[in-house]
């Protein structure tokens, strides 16, 4: 693929979730919380199973088998404040699930699944999260002319990854494999966002309704199918404040606020399918008592931060740290972090919490780890503690 057409493709992607900022649907609450630690005693988890798409993406976008998605992600300056340079994360550092690593002690973050050289081989687990994912198949897409022909994995076809990796590591026997997921911490990462992004342009056909319903139903799906194959610990995020991202903020129209100054049809949106999403999950309970589903509320621990920034150590709610344009939102569209045209970033991202206009930074992320995994249940439901607990003495 030529840069031209690289570059092409990559404005194509943000022009689906540009589009997004005019969706509308729900509401919130939610209380304040804590910054991330790590838990005292050593972990009973020894191996981390992660879904979902670029808020977990730990590298699958953009390896050789991979596929090719938002922004420019392997270029300067992504990684910069961690790792000192691109790991293909969509940050300037480490993301919730590499928290989550650090919490549980694990030796190494998650390797990503596409760039695994000998998948029997990793003890801590894999990472199977893309960006661009959607809940839906993309063949629902395709067939409606919205695939836009980018990032084409869905969180079906993770599962698909997630089998493929449990064959080579424990055979074809399905006691061993159960043996191997029931071990397990199972990681959901938040799902669901691209699939309001790509329909939106459809929404005479395809009304926002339709897709809350399709998409979490899919997610559904997907962790029954985790259930089914041995899986007695997870872990599953909703979706955060979409309409408080930068590049929601400088789309849409002034009027379209809500509370905390954010694009309130859009955080509407993803209130109502993180609703929908836990009475799904309510069910899967009653269905699988034997297993812990707990629930990751990233849209109040969100919220939490953006009713009270500086709490938590913010001074730039709105702006994007590594973008271009200046203004109220420092965000353009065709001129996005990493391009050639914006090299740089700001001089502390520690203060801000958007980082490209889409994703948020190593400091946001932090912050939302301590919620999940220090916060008692105010932001995980059933307390991350009482998971550990409960691993710990071999009772789901």
């Amino acid at each position: 693929m030529g840069m031209a057409t690289r570059a092409s493709n990559r404005r194509l992607l943000l022009l689906p979730l540009a589009l997004a900022v005019v969706v509308a649907a729900g509401r919130s609450t939610a209380a304040a919380a804590p910054a991330a630690a790590a838990p005292a005693a050593a972990s009973p988890f020894r191996t981390v199973y992660a879904f979902g798409d670029s808020f977990t993406d730990t590298g699958n976008t953009h390896s050789t088998t991979g596929p090719y998605s938002f922004g420019y992600v392997s270029s300067p300056p992504y990684g910069a404040t961690f790792f000192h340079r691109s790991t293909n994360r969509y940050s300037d550092g480490r993301l919730v699930v590499d928290f989550l690593a650090e919490a549980l002690k694990l030796p190494s973050f998650l390797p990503p699944y596409l760039g695994l050289s000998n998948t029997s081989a990793q003890e801590v687990g894999v990472n199977f999260a893309v960006a661009g994912a959607t809940a839906i198949e993309h063949d629902f897409f395709a067939r409606n002319n919205l695939s836009f022909d980018i990032t084409p994995q869905s969180i079906m076809t993770q599962l698909g990854w997630f089998d493929a990796h449990l064959r080579a590591a424990a055979g074809n026997k399905d006691d061993a494999r159960k043996k191997v997921v029931g071990d397990a911490l199972l990681w959901v990462g938040e799902i669901g966002a691209n699939d309001y992004a790509y329909t939106v342009v459809a929404r005479d056909t395809i009304p926002p309704k339709l897709v809350r319903d399709m998409a979490v139903q899919r997610v559904t799906t997907f962790v029954e199918g985790l259930l089914q194959r041995g899986a007695k610990y997870l872990i599953v995020q909703g979706l955060p404040l979409t309409g408080c991202l930068s590049m929601a903020m400088t789309l849409a129209r002034a009027e379209d606020r809500d509370n905390v100054s954010c694009v309130a049809s859009v955080n509407q949106q993803s209130y109502a399918h993180n609703r929908r999403l836990l009475a799904a999950l309510h069910q899967l309970r009653q269905k699988h008592p034997d297993a812990v589903i707990a629930y990751a509320d990233y849209y109040a621990a969100h919220l939490a931060v953006m009713r009270s920034p500086a709490r938590y150590g913010f001074t730039e709610p709105f702006r994007t740290c590594c973008g271009s344009g200046g203004g109220a939102y420092n965000f353009d569209l065709f001129a996005t972090c990493g391009s050639p045209a914006v090299d740089t970033a700001c001089a502390q991202p520690a203060k801000y919490i958007n980082w490209d206009g889409v994703h948020m930074t190593e400091a946001m992320y932090k912050v939302v780890a301590g919620m999940f995994f220090q916060g008692g249940d105010a932001y995980c439901r059933p307390a991350f503690s009482d998971l550990l607990a409960r691993k710990a003495q071999g009772k789901p």
